[in-house]
């Protein structure tokens, strides 16, 4: 009787030095998982802890292990549960900011492109007035002249263009005609200092657009204000493409 209970309270003593044992590899891995350093005396059993095992009876010693192991499988998944949180974390934190990049330099276009056409919008409409105000000046507010030299047809010109727009006026008459107002197109018939086709087109600036070159100046801005914004928006088609 009495050695029977000395071995029922070894077995119990070893059951409880086992579980403490499988506690103790636990908070191991745990431990590791976690950056800190265990003591190796920590993560193994001690020779007399596997002695007590070894007096627990196998049926008890399978549920010791078990337990062991169930436990070992959840610190690991806890770790790895925390590593995928952080990876997770760092990878929409990157995503956070190539998105912040990527609205930071669309907006930044956006208002660039909207710089751009509010500065064209009040170029053409700079363009126009000074058109508007120039033009009125027909070919009435200057002396009639029987013929006219190259300088003179260009100082009407200057008088009734824009100064920022007169350039790119004279380049476009230059290719056109040479400052020519009799110039003719052998070809397609195209007259004057611009070139008009058909010439009869700079009859709505003035009925003496044949003889008077103030009439085809008139003409020749209203033209390319009225198609492409100003003189120097059609020197840039022109350009780009020989012809405007």
């Amino acid at each position: 009787m009495l050695e029977g209970n000395r071995v029922s309270r070894i077995s119990v003593r070893g059951f409880a030095v086992a579980s403490a044992t499988a506690v103790t590899a636990v908070g191991s891995v745990v431990g590791v998982a976690s950056g800190s350093v265990a003591q190796n005396n920590d993560a193994e059993p001690t020779a007399a802890d596997a002695t007590l095992l070894a007096d627990i009876p196998s049926g008890q010693q399978a549920q010791v292990q078990s337990a062991t192991l169930t436990q070992q499988a959840d610190a690991q998944a806890i770790a790895a549960d925390a590593s995928a949180k952080k990876d997770a974390e760092e990878t929409a934190r990157k995503a956070a900011a190539e998105t912040a990049i990527a609205k930071k330099a669309a907006a930044e276009k956006a208002a660039a492109e909207k710089a751009a056409a509010e500065k064209a919008a009040k170029e053409r409409a700079e363009a126009k007035a000074a058109a508007s105000r120039d033009a009125a000046r027909d070919s009435s507010s200057f002396p009639v002249q029987s013929s006219y030299t190259v300088a003179q047809i260009q100082a009407m010109a200057r008088q009734m263009v824009p100064a920022s727009q007169f350039q790119c006026f004279s380049n476009i008459v230059n290719h056109e005609s040479s400052w020519n107002m009799h110039a003719v197109n052998a070809s397609s018939g195209a007259y004057g200092l611009f070139q008009a086709l058909p010439a009869s087109k700079m009859s709505t600036a003035g009925a003496d657009w044949r003889t008077n070159p103030a009439t085809q100046i008139k003409w020749g801005l209203g033209y390319m204000n009225g198609r492409y914004g100003s003189p120097c928006q059609a020197w840039t088609f022109w350009q780009a493409n020989h012809y405007y």
